[in-house]
């Protein structure tokens, strides 16, 4: 148990420093470039350094700690929790952001800059935690540290079937991003964190899991086992198409690309009274509907 309490240590260290940034950076940047900026790379540092260290605890804590499935399923749990409460309106998933950029939410030098944020803190991670790793504080990390040398693919099942899982996964999460996009942050967290250990442990065994391409580029893209091809397509490619069709069966369209709605027929809920319309209520309505959308804040999270 030393190993496993020295790994909820890890964590709490990692979330408390990325919290301190955030605070930080908000009175040294100005808004637009914390949002797009520093809140995604902080956000992605933060998931994936947690990803890779419960990552650790997954392989060697059934056969070197005596724990099993379920300690890591709860853990997950827990961090997705806290990651949902502390990102501060950051998604740390690029199939995200380019939602948001389909949806019109967000510009397309505003995407640019948080998919590049995302892979970098998410890289940075990737370098942190080896850091971290070489310092041997447990029996788990000088274990870690042997098969790091040698470190196996995460896809554990062929192309084309990581595809399917991989595309699944992204488009049930999407869809459950889409639909509590507008809730109360105290039931769109724990059901996020819900569905993303949920997906986890269905998927896990086959692909890893990871619905996040970013986080799939840190984590597995330097291990052999399988092509630089095979792990675009099914890391990169196949979460883009399930956010893809997600997007479209919950929206009907895809605004960035065409407007006309194909599945839904939206009716006006509101009867409009015979005779002459004033052109000027319905101008300040639709500037006010706008002004609204722009200006509400984006709480999405992975």
């Amino acid at each position: 148990m030393a190993g496993l309490n020295v790994s909820i240590a890890f964590f709490f260290f990692t979330v408390g420093l990325c919290e301190v940034i955030r605070k930080l950076s908000k009175r040294i940047f100005p808004p637009w470039m914390y949002i797009c900026l520093v809140a995604e790379l902080l956000s992605s540092f933060q998931m994936c350094t947690c990803c890779l260290e419960l990552k650790m605890l997954r392989e060697i804590g059934p056969w070197g700690g005596g724990f099993g499935a379920d300690v890591n399923l709860t853990l997950l749990f827990l961090l997705f929790l806290v990651h949902g409460a502390s990102f501060d309106g950051a998604s740390a998933n690029p199939s995200v952001s380019l939602q948001e950029y389909l949806a019109l939410d967000s510009s397309f030098g505003a995407t640019v800059t948080k998919v590049l944020a995302q892979f970098l803190g998410m890289e940075a991670a990737s370098i942190f935690t080896k850091q971290y790793w070489s310092r041997e504080l447990t029996d788990f990390h000088m274990i870690q540290n042997l098969m790091a040398r040698s470190c196996s693919s995460s896809l554990g099942t062929s192309a084309s079937h990581g595809i399917f899982v991989e595309a699944t996964c992204s488009f049930f999460f999407q869809l459950v991003i889409l639909r509590l996009q507008n809730s109360s942050s105290v039931y769109r967290i724990p059901i996020v964190a819900l569905t993303v250990t949920a997906l986890t442990y269905a998927a896990a065994p086959f692909t890893g899991a990871f619905f996040n391409p970013a986080l799939a580029f840190a984590v597995t893209f330097s291990c052999s086992g399988n092509s630089f091809v095979e792990y675009m397509q099914v890391y990169w490619l196949a979460p883009i198409t399930g956010m893809l069709i997600a997007f479209f069966v919950y929206q009907g369209n895809i605004p960035r690309i065409f407007q006309k709605n194909l599945l839904y027929n939206h009716k006006n809920k509101y009867r409009i009274p015979k005779g002459k319309v004033n052109p000027d209520i319905n101008e300040k309505r639709r500037k006010a509907e706008k002004t609204i959308s722009c200006s509400r804040p984006t709480e999405r999270t992975e």
